[in-house]
């Protein structure tokens, strides 16, 4: 059974950090670039951060850039995400994503897990 587990949310306050971990099983990610996504209350879902296949690149949303760093671990099987220097605006519920285009598409997402920045 494919599966995504992520891990790592919770209440911070500004200007702190958090990292958050995607367990992956059922498959192996080392062919998948790998993505973090994040939807706030009201918003649509955006991409965060994404990751090549073999971590050789990597990608960030403007509103993170210098602030998030996305990393894997392919013998883990795990995927992850640091997050320094928090704003209450990165306030979401984050999503791993595993992605793969060859003769066909696969997509498969995590449950996602709660990120709050207050005080």
């Amino acid at each position: 059974q494919v599966q995504l587990v992520e891990s790592g949310g919770g209440l911070v306050q500004p200007g702190g950090s958090l990292r958050l971990s995607c367990a992956a099983s059922g498959f192996t990610i080392s062919t998948y670039a790998m993505n973090w996504y994040r939807q706030a209350p009201g918003k649509e879902r955006e991409l965060v951060a994404t990751i090549t296949s073999t971590g050789g690149s990597t990608n960030y949303a403007d509103s993170v850039q210098g602030r998030f760093a996305i990393s894997r671990d392919n013998t883990e099987n795990t995927v992850y995400l640091q997050m320094n220097s928090l704003k209450p605006e990165d306030t979401a519920v984050y999503y791993c994503n595993a992605h793969k285009r060859s003769w066909k598409i696969w997509d498969y997402w995590g449950q996602g897990t709660q990120v709050t920045v207050s005080s």
